[in-house]
């Protein structure tokens, strides 16, 4: 297996169909441009290549904050449905949490959907615990997410 940074539009396209699982909301068409829009606010997307082509990634961004310090927040991980329980979700959480350390960072944060439970499993067999709850309030134009302007458009 092979865990690296997906950089070039060609990595990044490539991890579109993984992402897919977790963020079917995102065209195909879309996913290029809010990456690299992402990109601009330290946004980093890492992946794990099988002899099959990508088989998991995980998008997550070092930041600061007062309660926290210094962390990596992982925005994203998912591995394929078909590859799941083969041992890439924990071998890229391993990763990121290499990478958390070699950037200086005390910890290792994540949301993760109240309705993904199989996912609080994997995260508390692999050493996370929860601690909070996280809330939201939508509010604004009422969209839920704004209107993404395409490149070459």
């Amino acid at each position: 297996m092979n865990i690296h940074l997906a950089t070039t539009d060609t990595e990044i396209t490539a991890c579109y169909p993984v992402m897919r699982e977790l963020r079917p909301h995102i065209a195909a068409e879309d996913f290029l441009y809010r990456v690299r829009s992402q990109q601009g606010a330290g946004y980093r997307l890492v992946c794990m290549q099988g002899s099959t082509g990508v088989v998991a990634v995980a998008g997550f961004r070092v930041v600061e904050n007062l309660a926290w310090g210094r962390f990596l927040y992982v925005d994203d991980l998912v591995t394929l449905p078909e590859q799941r329980s083969k041992g890439y979700g924990a071998k890229l959480l391993a990763w990121l949490k290499d990478q958390a350390a070699q950037e200086g960072c005390q910890q290792l944060h994540l949301d993760s959907g109240i309705q993904r439970k199989q996912a609080h499993r994997f995260y508390e067999r692999e050493g996370l615990t929860m601690t909070s709850y996280h809330y939201v309030d939508k509010t604004g134009s009422g969209h839920q997410y704004p209107e993404v302007h395409r490149l070459n458009r």
